[in-house]
């Protein structure tokens, strides 16, 4: 697996997401399926991987079931192909949390819930779409090939797997926060912590004499 991470004074492009994939076919999977509400009560976002679709992977006595994210085949993938309106549901965040802790860099389908992808590109993942007989021959040929790299090309909105590359959509809006390193907004102010400063200067409800870093919260972070 391999990521475009373009060090700028710590803002991380995503133009191109490499790696194996693993299929989860179906329509409407909802957050709820991605992760399920009871795991919703962790302090931090750390181990929330292992619970991955644990309800569709696990029987009420821990027993697996099957499913892709079970196969040993696919574990090291980190390119899901899925279908029509993946991340339906609630608005949590966990979902994509949850994917991208499993090992997830990038999600490639028909079509995806609007909120879902957002929470996504906050993660800075990529979410791509493409027609529903592209996605099912992809399905099929992961099936087939699970050692094969995918292409994900955010910049160019292109797929290649095998000797095919096919024509895919990326939000113009997500593409070019990832294609520009601007979907991580902590770096983003981290990497412009003088006018961060300087505004927070002007502001008259900043104390006058705070240090300017303090304000920005640019530096001195843990």
């Amino acid at each position: 697996m391999t990521t475009d991470d373009t060090d700028r004074a710590g803002v991380e492009t995503v133009e191109e997401v490499s790696g194996t994939g693993v299929p989860v076919r179906g329509n409407d999977i909802d957050t709820d399926q991605i992760i399920p509400a009871r795991f919703l009560k962790v302090v931090t976002f750390d181990g929330l991987g292992q619970f991955a679709f644990h309800d569709v992977r696990f029987d009420d006595e821990d027993n697996p079931k099957d499913h892709p994210f079970n196969e040993d085949r696919f574990r090291d993938a980190s390119v899901l192909v899925v279908n029509a309106n993946f991340g339906c549901g609630s608005s949590r965040e966990h979902a994509p949390q949850a994917l991208k802790r499993w090992g997830i860099d990038a999600v490639v389908g028909e079509s995806f819930a609007e909120i879902f992808a957002g929470n996504c590109l906050a993660l800075g993942v990529p979410t791509v779409t493409a027609s529903p007989e592209e996605i099912a021959a992809l399905q099929d040929f992961v099936e087939e090939n699970p050692d094969a790299e995918i292409d994900v090309d955010v910049a160019d909105e292109t797929v290649g797997y095998g000797d095919r590359e096919i024509d895919a959509t990326v939000d113009d809006a997500q593409r070019k926060a990832l294609v520009e390193g601007v979907w991580d907004t902590t770096a983003l102010m981290k990497s412009n912590a003088a006018a961060v400063a300087e505004t927070a200067a002007s502001l008259p409800y900043i104390d006058a004499g705070a240090d300017a870093s303090d304000a920005s919260g640019a530096e001195g972070d843990a």
